[in-house]
Parts: structure tokens; C-alpha cells; sequence
């Protein structure tokens, strides 16, 4: 007899978290890069990283753009997700507002890596989640949050997957942020 023998392939699907940067500040004359948040936007950065805890994998990098606001909002969930800021790779880049330069930038991530959170800027996060998700997304609000899953095994053949979650502030509208005390 020949013995019958199964082959599976087994690999991990990569996973993207998108988190648009929170709401900035106009106050000042200053160019667009250099914007501050305002003080909704540091209040909603702790409300919606304060939901989100179980939508993070167990391991994951994370690249954020190089504007203020981007890398304001990056050290908000850094600070209330317990993640080093120190770990955030701020990727020049990543300031784009186009959802082809977005695609471009991420098809050159590593391989070994399945899980990357970008912190950046619309337009370019809602076209890209609704070209690779499965769910319409009229507008990914500052500090929505958005999880998709791509059945791929390496970045550079990035295809439509899954959206798993979306996390934005108006879910939240009716709660007010409360900071974890450590007693």
C-alpha cells in the first residue's frame, strides 16, 4: 500500500491597523506639518485608545508619519496601549495623503512582520481601506481606527481582505475619557 499523506500549507495572514491622526489645532500659523493637537483631538486620542487594547495582535510594529499631529496621537496610544513610543519608526513618507504612496510604502515592509499599525492622514487611509477592506468607509474620522486582515503572505502582493473593526470617536460620543489610575 502507499501511504497517503496530506500536505498543508500553513502561513500567517498579515493584518493592518490604520489610526488616523486626531483632530489637529488651526490656531496657529504654521505649516500644515507642524500642526499641533487641539485639545478634542488629545481628548478623543485617550478615549478611542482606551477601547482598542483587544483589537491589537500579541506582537506588532508600528510607523508613524513624521507630522506633529501623527506623532501626538502615536505617543497618546503609546502611553495608554503601554507601548514604547521609542518602538514608533516616524517614516518621512508616511505624511502623504495619497492611498497609491500609502500602498507603495507598505508593500516595502517586511516580511517577517504580520502586524503593522500606521499612524497617518486621510485621504489616503479611507481609499485605502475601502481598495483593500470589505466595508464602504465614507470617511475614516481623526482618531478612527480601522483593522483590516489581507490573506497574503508577503506585503508586496497586497490584495482586498477583510475588514475586521473600526473603532471611531462618534461610537463613543456620550463617554467621557477616564484615565487608569495606578494606585
Amino acid at each position: 500500500k502507499i501511504p497517503f499523506f496530506m500536505v498543508i500549507k500553513i502561513y500567517n495572514m498579515k493584518n493592518l491597523i490604520f489610526i488616523r491622526h486626531s483632530k489637529s489645532s488651526w490656531e496657529l500659523p504654521l505649516n500644515d506639518i507642524d500642526r499641533p493637537l487641539s485639545n478634542r483631538g488629545i481628548h478623543n486620542a485617550h478615549l478611542v485608545s482606551s477601547k482598542i487594547e483587544n483589537l491589537l495582535p500579541k506582537s506588532f510594529i508600528i510607523w508613524s508619519s513624521n507630522a506633529k499631529r501623527a506623532k501626538e496621537t502615536a505617543m497618546i496610544f503609546s502611553q495608554n496601549l503601554l507601548f514604547s513610543f521609542e518602538n514608533i519608526s516616524i517614516k518621512d513618507e508616511l505624511y502623504t495623503f495619497e492611498s497609491k504612496k500609502l500602498e507603495e510604502i507598505i508593500k516595502k515592509c517586511e516580511n517577517k512582520y504580520d502586524n503593522l499599525i500606521i499612524f497617518g492622514h486621510n485621504e489616503a487611509i479611507t481609499k485605502f481601506v475601502n481598495k483593500f477592506g470589505d466595508l464602504l468607509i465614507e470617511n475614516v474620522p481623526t482618531s478612527g481606527v480601522v483593522s483590516l486582515q489581507l490573506d497574503i503572505e508577503n506585503w508586496k502582493n497586497l490584495k482586498k481582505g477583510k475588514t475586521l473593526d473600526t473603532v471611531f470617536p462618534s461610537h463613543y460620543k456620550h463617554e467621557q475619557y477616564k484615565s487608569k489610575q495606578i494606585h
